[in-house]
């Protein structure tokens, strides 16, 4: 059931990015069985939630490998696979030290970011079916509103983790850089690669036009 609600969790921030999140009803009345259901999907979507942290923080040491890969070609070839090496072992360093960041503020922030769009958005009917998994018109209502969810998520979760996120990348773009410059040629040497960005929260959904009659 939880790879099956990934999957769905999955192609809804691919597939329905582009699709207009339905406008929200008045707030239903909260219950204790509501912020059950809703504490239960919030577990369920704990997997989703990493896997969208984990690529946050991922992206711009991915960047960043692209761009010393271009630059590793002017770098005389009997250094080229030290170096290469050594490259790597940074960005893997900033990957295993960067992600459990993004992933651990994530899973504490989805409560208070998700967690309240369920609870306003979605009845305790719905939030059975989603939970459930069930081919419903509320399966579907959550697909929907998943992109606004993520937005949320990823908006607090730049901004929280964003001075983290920002010293692990300086010392990761001077590394890389340092290891450049010291392996260039006495003359033209290697051209260091652009500062990796930092992360950036989730685009808003574009709407879609009105339907015509």
């Amino acid at each position: 059931m939880l790879k099956v609600l990934v999957a769905i969790l999955t192609l809804a921030a691919a597939g329905f990015a582009q699709a207009q999140a339905s406008a929200p009803a008045s707030a239903p009345v909260s219950s204790a069985a509501k912020k059950e259901l809703v504490a239960k999907l919030l577990q369920l979507l704990q997997p989703a939630v990493a896997s969208m942290a984990q690529q946050l923080a991922q992206q711009p040491a991915v960047q960043l490998q692209q761009a010393a890969a271009g630059a590793l070609q002017r770098v005389p070839a009997d250094r080229r696979e030290a170096l290469a090496r050594d490259i790597e072992a940074d960005l893997r360093k900033y990957v295993e030290e960067a992600v459990p960041i993004a992933r651990d503020k994530a899973v504490k922030l989805a409560p208070l970011t998700i967690g309240p769009l369920l609870e306003e958005r979605f009845s305790e009917d719905d939030l059975r079916q989603v939970a459930a998994i069930l081919e419903s018109p509320a399966n579907r209502k959550f697909q929907q509103q998943f992109p606004d969810m993520q937005r949320a998520l990823g908006e607090k979760l730049v901004a929280e983790s964003g001075p983290e996120i920002e010293v692990k990348l300086r010392a990761l773009n001077q590394s890389v850089t340092r290891r450049l410059s010291a392996a260039a040629p006495a003359t033209g040497g290697a051209s260091a690669p652009a500062p990796a960005a930092a992360p950036k929260p989730p685009a808003k959904p574009a709407s879609k036009p009105a339907a015509k009659p």
